[in-house]
């Protein structure tokens, strides 16, 4: 039987454990006696070798041999190993505790929904419970050895009480090479459907509670089978066994006491008994041996389970249970406080200090604050942390943007690389006489003499999800709008004058630069000055010709009043394929820095020099005047640039330019 000593243990005192030191029955001393004997044994039959029977050679010998097992016997893992598999056996050893099948919920539901009194309902109630009670019989008479020397066979199961001589024919007629603990619990299940015709059971609420109790009787059975069948891996046992044998092996003959005269470090000492070493082992070894005891639990020693004394509980509780205390209830009368809103039992002489100490209120109960902070402040006067109603955006989300404009991108840099790579040849070729002067041209160098500045901010860094708007459209007049903003509310014009007034205040900026830079350099600066005043009249007549609302695209006008700057393939084209005819109106769309997120994110389509690009007709309703959700088509392909991240596909753009509508 287990080993209880919960009482001697309840209250912690002074070497409280000192008492259980001293007991045999369940002791690790009745445990392992055998196995310290023995060691000890032959730690003393070599030392008695080495000291009298060796000579000279062979004590030196000897003694490098133990000082090389004492160096590499640490090697071993002995905690980890131990303290690893212990651990798991001992929550094996409590798991299968609870998977042992208790009566109780059973019993109390089959005595509460199987009626009737005459002897057809108790022969019904206690027919049921012995089913259940046998099922448990069997399914421990096979996982644990003492149930099985207590019942070898089937007639000592029968004669025991548990099973009639009909119900034994009837189980061994049924051939299964399974285990068959199972087949009272269909029994049992039968037996309920019965009752439930005859009307015994209710309703059929009532037949489910008991199905339900009992499979999660059946269900524990199912798990005492399932633990018996599945140990812990062998593996796992055979490691641990082979690391405390062969550590303590090593020892017998690396912690032997060596001759001090030799001068060896660490052996300046004889002691003749290993104290330590003999302590060592009966820690690891008794380690092994509570794994060793606990891993089976329906065994013989002295901690496993009673599986007798369960079966003898379980058995009468339940009969009792079912039959004697089936409608034997008490009278019902008035108890003590009847009338007594806080009842309050007594107390002993023995617990009245139990009385001085006040009941438990919570943690905070105590808490002290100060009187003038526990008046109501005014709602007013709270700061909540919601959304601005205007704009949707937290009230950090411009600080968070400055600086990502102003942080350097790898992609901005190689950018701004490759354009003052391709300027520098355009240069090159345009002074050696191989292409004419284009508009590209001139691109190229303005781009070059700003220093590699483009329409984006200056440090490169490129408009990412992380942005307010990841998503705009630029007009044809210049203006952005965010493409979750209908199409009928934009307005245009605001955009080109914000622009306009951007790039007159990033001009200036960038004439007090040049003009610090050209202090070192006087022929560069001149030539910088030169492109900044072209640029700057270029850019003035064209806000001064550019209207608010620019009419569709006109093949009749000519290349001077063309406004469209769009970026063009920094490639040079030859003379050839040059097209003769005017070009379509073009607009500029000025660099600035001050402009918001949604002006950086700009998809326009741009078209090839070499195709000449037809009329567009006038609509035939509505006169002059252009549609808003009209888009111009073209046939000839064109090639879509995202100039956010520098690349062009030839592919036909998704989003075209929204055109304004104007008067002709």
């Amino acid at each position: 039987m287990t080993v209880t000593y919960t009482a001697q243990v309840a209250n912690a005192r002074f070497c409280g454990f000192s008492k259980l030191l001293l007991a045999w029955r369940g002791s690790i001393y009745k445990v392992l006696w055998k196995e310290f004997l023995a060691f000890f044994a032959m730690y003393t039959a070599i030392s008695v070798t080495y000291r009298f029977f060796l000579f000279d050679d062979q004590k030196r010998y000897f003694e490098k041999l133990a000082i090389y097992c004492n160096h590499y016997a640490s090697l071993i893992p002995m905690s980890f190993v131990l303290g690893f598999y212990v651990t798991l056996v001992v929550n094996r050893w409590w798991n299968q505790y609870t998977r042992i099948p208790l009566p109780d919920r059973l019993m109390c539901v089959l005595s509460g929904g199987l009626q009737g009194v005459d002897e057809r309902g108790r022969l019904l109630r206690r027919t049921m419970m012995r089913y259940a009670s046998l099922s448990a019989l069997l399914i421990l008479r096979s996982v644990s050895t003492a149930v099985f020397k207590r019942f070898p066979t089937m007639d000592h199961v029968v004669e025991a009480g548990f099973m009639t001589k009909e119900e034994r024919k009837k189980f061994e007629s049924l051939k299964s090479p399974y285990n068959k603990y199972w087949i009272p619990c269909v029994w049992f299940t039968n037996l309920a459907a019965l009752a439930r015709c005859e009307g015994r059971i209710k309703d059929d609420s009532t037949l489910k509670l008991v199905l339900e109790e009992l499979n999660h009787f059946r269900g524990n059975c199912s798990m005492l089978f399932h633990y018996d069948m599945i140990s812990v891996p062998l593996v796992y046992t055979q490691v641990v066994t082979l690391a405390v044998y062969s550590f303590f092996f090593v020892c017998l003959i690396g912690r032997q006491f060596l001759d001090p005269t030799q001068g060896y470090l660490g052996h300046d000492l004889d002691l003749y008994v290993p104290i330590f070493t003999l302590l060592q082992f009966f820690f690891y070894a008794g380690w092994l041996k509570v794994a060793e005891q606990l891993i089976n639990p329906f065994g013989e020693d002295d901690d496993d389970f009673e599986t007798n004394w369960l079966i003898d509980r379980n058995f009468q509780v339940s009969m009792m249970a079912v039959d004697e205390m089936y409608g034997d209830l008490p009278i019902m009368e008035r108890d003590r406080y009847w009338n007594d809103s806080n009842p309050r039992p007594p107390y002993t002489a023995a617990t009245l200090f139990r009385l001085r100490k006040p009941s438990f209120q919570g943690s905070t109960f105590d808490m002290a604050i100060p009187k003038e902070e526990m008046h109501f402040a005014p709602l007013a006067d709270i700061t909540e942390n919601v959304e601005s109603q205007g704009g949707g955006h937290h009230p950090n989300m411009a600080l968070f943007n400055r600086l990502l404009f102003t942080a350097p991108s790898p992609t901005g840099l190689i950018g701004g690389a490759l354009r003052r790579t391709s300027a520098q040849l355009q240069r090159f070729r345009r002074r050696s006489g191989m292409y004419p002067p284009s508009f590209s041209d001139e691109e190229g160098e303005d781009e070059d003499d700003e220093g590699g500045k483009t329409l984006w901010p200056s440090g490169g860094s490129l408009p990412s999800v992380l942005g307010q708007d990841t998503q705009s459209t630029i007009c044809s007049c210049g203006g952005v709008f965010n493409a979750r903003t209908p199409l009928m509310e934009v307005q245009f014009g605001v955009g080109v004058e914000r622009c306009g007034d951007a790039l007159q205040s990033q001009e200036e900026i960038m004439e007090e630069e040049e003009e610090e830079k050209d202090e070192g350099n006087i022929q560069k600066g001149a030539e910088k000055e030169k492109m900044e005043e072209g640029n700057t009249e270029v850019t003035g007549d064209i806000q001064s010709r550019m209207p608010l609302l620019p009419s569709p695209l006109q093949p009749s006008r000519d290349r001077g009043q063309t406004s469209i700057r769009q970026p063009q393939d920094k490639t040079p084209r030859p003379a050839s394929t040059t097209p003769s005819s005017p070009l379509a109106p073009r607009i500029i769309h000025p660099r600035s820095t001050a402009c918001s997120t949604q002006d950086l994110f700009i998809s326009e389509p741009i078209t090839e020099q070499s195709t000449m690009i037809p009329a567009i007709p006038k609509p035939p309703i509505g006169g002059a005047k252009m549609s808003f959700l009209t888009v111009p088509s073209y046939s000839a392909p064109k090639r879509h640039r995202s100039v956010s991240m520098g690349s062009e596909s030839p592919s036909a753009p998704k989003r075209q330019t929204a055109p304004c509508s104007s008067q002709n």
